[in-house]
């Protein structure tokens, strides 16, 4: 599993020199991304470089594993009463309903909250910095931290696992 890790730059040309380095020590490039105030992103920063604005995805994901879940289990008390009649294919499609009922609910919540890292940071992004995103995993994340400090980034304290990158 990947290890999202956050850090901060001065200006544009910085941040490149950072992602420059996280790609030398191992990182793939798809695992890189910027993150800058609005003005900025829309002047200067590539789209393919961009995160995502929202926690459209993470939601989605977290909504599939605990609907799935809920339905699952609300499938076996189902079961578990005589009188309804709940087979176990019942219970595996009262599984189903509820991963897709808890992935599109939680989806929409999450189209409407900004990411973590955005809302974390809000404070640096309005100051005019770009963060570095940079997704890693095990050595390779750990080289990329050090390359990547010493291109002069400032690490933020965001160490976060993520399964979605």
């Amino acid at each position: 599993m990947k290890t999202r890790r956050v850090y901060s730059t001065a200006d544009l040309d910085h941040a490149r020199s950072a992602m420059q380095a996280a790609r030398a020590s191992g990182v793939a490039d798809e695992d890189l991304s910027l993150i800058a105030r609005s003005d900025i992103e829309l002047e200067e920063i590539p789209e393919n470089r961009k995160d995502e604005h929202t926690d459209f995805k993470p939601a989605a994901v977290r909504g599939l594993a605990e609907g799935g879940a809920t339905g699952l289990v609300a499938g076996l008390v189902g079961m578990a009463i005589p009188p309804l009649g709940v087979t176990l294919a019942g219970a595996v499609a009262v599984g189903a309903a509820g991963a897709l009922v808890g992935a599109w609910t939680n989806a929409l919540m999450g189209a409407s909250s900004p990411d973590p890292v955005r809302q974390k940071f809000e404070g640096e992004i309005e100051a005019g910095r770009i963060l570095v995103v940079v997704d890693g995993e095990g050595e390779a994340g750990d080289r990329a931290d050090r390359a990547v400090v010493a291109t002069g980034a400032t690490p933020l304290p965001f160490e976060q696992p993520t399964a979605l990158s």
